[in-house]
């Protein structure tokens, strides 16, 4: 019975082959997720991140002039739809409508952010807008991620606008899907630095298994993604959606030690 057995043993073999999971677990093919951030305000720009080809998610801000309208035409395009949540910053810039603010009662708080997801159709997950300030308090993240699960079926994305960013733990400890980002794309504005970027992000798929980026609707952006993208699969690289990666990392990895894996790079300081 030699040939059974291998048989039976090759068989396990393929449902146990490692799937994304976290920095322990390599993946069989190494995945990427991307989202687009800062969406709604500008109608072209918002056309155009919809025309990127693949699964990258888009993610509005609340109460935008075009919100309405482009979340309908991403989920239309088969895009994930997300709310980009404003959050306050260590420089206090403006927030714009629906922001999140370190003097909000918990009331206030999940008040505006049901607000926020009620302005954006077809929401399945968030991540912050800024931060800086808002996403370092223990505190405030715990009502924040209780206002998330009250919604039900939506995860987080730790846009990590700081090092000391505590949003994904506090998600985690809530037993809230989540994920956090490790690779901005667009934090210089220039076609060699975008391409620069989006390399180190493949470069730390391979390396860890998967790996997620945030970008903007800058033309540059636009027109460095919608070349690199198209030759994506002859690299030995898959996009993936955003949350196909939370719910993988979820199942593989459900707590991960303080500060664990954090990004050299933050957006800014103060944002």
């Amino acid at each position: 019975m030699p040939g059974v057995k291998a048989k039976l043993l090759s068989s396990l073999l393929v449902v146990l082959l490692p799937v994304v999971v976290g920095a322990d677990s390599p993946t069989v093919t190494p995945s990427v997720a991307i989202i687009i951030d800062d969406l709604g305000n500008k109608l072209s720009w918002g056309r155009k991140a919809i025309k990127l080809p693949g699964p990258v998610a888009l993610s509005f801000l609340p109460h935008t002039p075009h919100v309405q309208s482009l979340a309908n035409q991403a989920h239309a395009a088969g895009k994930e739809v997300m709310l980009h949540m404003p959050m306050e910053a260590e420089s206090g810039k403006q927030l714009g409508p629906g922001g999140l603010t370190l003097h909000m009662t918990e009331q206030q708080l999940h008040q505006t952010t049901r607000k926020a997801l009620g302005s954006v159709p077809y929401a399945t997950g968030l991540n912050n807008h800024m931060g800086s300030l808002l996403t370092r308090h223990p505190g405030a993240m715990s009502w924040l991620m209780d206002a998330i699960k009250d919604h039900g079926g939506l995860f987080f994305v730790d846009s990590r606008t700081t090092d000391h960013s505590v949003a994904d733990q506090v998600a985690v400890e809530k037993l809230l899907p989540a994920v956090r980002r490790d690779v901005f794309l667009d934090n210089v504005r220039t076609k060699t630095a975008i391409k620069n970027e989006f390399r180190r992000l493949l470069q730390l798929a391979k390396k860890r298994g998967y790996a997620v980026a945030i970008g903007h609707p800058y033309p540059e952006t636009m027109q460095v993604l919608k070349q690199e993208l198209a030759g994506l699969s002859s690299k030995g690289i898959r996009l993936i959606p955003i949350s196909e990666i939370v719910a993988l990392q979820k199942r593989g990895k459900p707590w991960q030690a303080p500060l664990s894996h954090s990004p050299k790079v933050v957006k800014s300081s103060k944002q």
